[in-house]
């Protein structure tokens, strides 16, 4: 699996979030500001190509369908970001968090409760 631009990530966020379409539909949820639809038409045939859609041709349109569920997406590259960049520790990822005040304890305490719930 490639890894996705930041332009194909949003893409990919608008497909996710309709199961799929046509391009017009992508681009009504895309976020604002809004690409060009020629544009998000590129991206989509480049995503098309990297394997992340299958496409079938409706008269003169392209109906398209994810291959790739967001959440196997999510997974793999998140696991890289967390190798990459916190030594491959999420204890290293959440202390970071932390440290920036990106989440507070309250909400940590409530991570290790959902985490000691479903264990």
């Amino acid at each position: 699996m490639e890894k996705l631009t930041q332009q194909e990530e949003i893409a990919m966020l608008a497909i996710w979030k309709t199961s799929g379409g046509f391009v017009k539909d992508f681009l009504e949820v895309h976020p604002a500001p809004q690409p060009p639809y020629t544009t998000l038409a590129s991206t989509v045939k480049n995503l098309e190509k990297k394997g992340y859609l299958q496409s079938r041709k409706i008269g003169n349109v392209y109906e398209y369908q994810p291959i790739i569920p967001e959440n196997e997406y999510k997974q793999k590259f998140m696991s890289g970001f967390v190798k990459d960049y916190f030594e491959n520790s999420y204890k290293n990822l959440v202390t970071f968090f932390a440290k920036e005040k990106k989440i507070s304890p309250e909400e940590l305490k409530e991570i290790v409760k959902m985490i000691e719930k479903n264990q």
